[in-house]
């Protein structure tokens, strides 16, 4: 619901998206997983309408944009040579973690974009080393991207009220992880699961949280934390947002 520009979130994308020009935007989210490393490599990639029981009007949601085959097969090159095989998909759509931050961010489509997919089972030591191999390309105006959501179990949520109080449990984890970010201690990141408190209860799988960690390697130890939003809704959804850089 997002994408229809609802409420404090949406506005603070909105307001980012006005702060930043990138040549190309590059996006790993968390509703793309396969085995290994695919990039989607469409000249106009059609939309994913990957979930049901929304109102119409989020289904006839359009996001113009173009692919870019040309950065689809630099991200490749750049994968293969730090030893990660890598393949392209000139037929995969953009799925709503890249629709639809997007749509708020840059809504006039008219920087291409590219999105990856997240490699099942890769460790986020894994995930960090891809984003270093790409962490070039935000030198030369390529915005990387990892859409996903610091705290996301769909089972916890309160469905019925997106301004329900904030659990407690919810707001530690997010906390514990803002503050690892800001030390660049990406040894406790990588180690999440064991680390941080609340961990099964505000991670129970892995493919919302790790879209962090290609950002966290393309961006480096170095980069700084500025936030974009830091709410939670519906009792327990982080949108946790931010900057790096």
């Amino acid at each position: 619901m997002t994408a229809l520009g609802d409420g404090a979130y949406a506005r603070a994308l909105e307001a980012f998206g006005k702060t930043v020009e990138p040549k190309a935007i590059l996006v790993v989210s968390a509703h793309w997983q396969e085995p290994g490393i695919t990039i989607a490599a469409g000249k106009k990639p059609e939309l994913i309408f990957d979930f049901g029981g929304f109102p119409p009007e989020l289904y006839r949601h359009r996001y113009d944009a173009s692919g870019s085959p040309e950065l689809a097969n630099e991200v490749k090159a750049r994968l293969e040579r730090a030893g990660m095989k890598a393949t392209l998909d000139e037929k995969r759509g953009w799925d709503h973690g890249v629709w639809v931050p997007l749509g708020l961010m840059f809504p006039e489509a008219r920087i291409p974009v590219v999105a990856v997919s997240l490699p099942q089972g890769w460790s986020p030591q894994q995930l960090y080393k891809a984003g270093e191999a790409l962490g070039g390309m935000c030198e030369h105006g390529v915005l990387v991207i990892g859409s996903g959501g610091i705290v996301h179990n769909l089972r916890l949520m309160n469905w019925q009220r997106k301004d329900a109080p904030v659990d407690a449990w919810a707001s530690e984890f997010q906390n514990w992880v803002r503050d690892a970010i800001l030390r660049h201690d990406v040894e406790a990141l990588f180690a999440y699961e064991q680390r941080a408190p609340h961990a099964k209860r505000a991670a129970p799988t892995p493919e919302h949280f790790v879209p962090i960690f290609p950002v966290l390697g393309a961006t480096g130890k170095t980069a700084r934390l500025t936030p974009i939003f830091e709410g939670i809704e519906h009792g327990n959804v982080s949108m946790f947002t931010f900057q790096l850089r």
